[in-house]
């Protein structure tokens, strides 16, 4: 065994970790857009050198941060998932628990929620490695949407989409394939639940909502009820609702 190289990918782990915490600890107060390696590495107290050598550029390292806050939040809506499903919660009871796991997050890390979320930033591109990561929130929703489908939890719309699918290939793929009718268009329609989700959160978030409703936490929930409505799914709002 290799110890040198051993001991220089241990250092390595140990200086990305130290590297992303201040990195976070700087968006708060930067904001992303305001990032640099110089910042960090005056914050970490590392030198540049010793930044560069686990992040090269400043992409490098925000691509870094953008998949740790999917991971992240797309891991506490699954948790969320899988709790309310052992507990043989129904299908709306899972995609309000799992909603309420993101609202969580989002708003015990306001600065990475604007990262993936948020206006994006100047100069960058985020590349393919993100894609996988950013899929796990559609995921739940997919995986809740198919269960709901399977047990019969679906109340059929009054209209369908009207002409040919609007999905591309992939997004078919994450549901488990096309839905038969009369659910043909459920995954365009859980693509607007899922927008419809991230929006409100923006709201909330980012204090859009706070001036106009007396509780934003029973507001998220009735707005999530709501929204599922679109894709025929009931939410419940009340114990006896379960």
């Amino acid at each position: 065994m290799n110890v040198s190289a051993t001991q220089s990918s241990d250092d390595d782990v140990a200086r990305s970790a130290v590297v992303k915490d201040t990195a976070r600890r700087q968006l708060v107060e930067l904001g992303a857009a305001g990032l640099s390696l110089d910042l960090v590495a005056r914050g970490s107290g590392l030198a540049v050198t010793d930044v560069e050598a686990v992040f090269p550029h400043r992409d490098d390292l925000l691509t870094a941060l953008v998949i740790d806050a999917y991971d992240a939040s797309g891991a506490a809506m699954e948790r969320a998932d899988r709790a309310a499903a052992d507990a043989g919660a129904s299908a709306g009871a899972r995609l309000l628990a799992a909603a309420r796991a993101l609202r969580q997050w989002s708003f015990a890390n306001p600065a990475e929620f604007t990262l993936i979320y948020g206006s994006p930033v100047p100069g960058y591109h985020a590349p393919q490695d993100t894609v996988p990561p950013a899929s796990r929130t559609p995921a739940v929703l997919a995986g809740i949407l198919r269960s709901a489908l399977e047990g019969g939890e679906l109340t059929p719309p009054r209209r369908t989409l009207s002409g040919p699918s609007l999905l591309r290939p992939e997004a078919l793929d994450l549901f488990g394939g096309t839905p038969p009718a009369p659910f043909s268009d459920i995954v365009e329609r859980g693509i607007a639940l899922w927008s419809s989700l991230i929006g409100l959160l923006v709201f909330q978030v980012f204090s859009r909502t706070h001036d106009s409703v007396r509780d934003e936490a029973a507001y998220f929930d009735y707005a999530v009820a709501v929204t599922a409505e679109t894709v025929g799914l009931v939410v419940p709002l009340a114990e006896g609702d379960h």
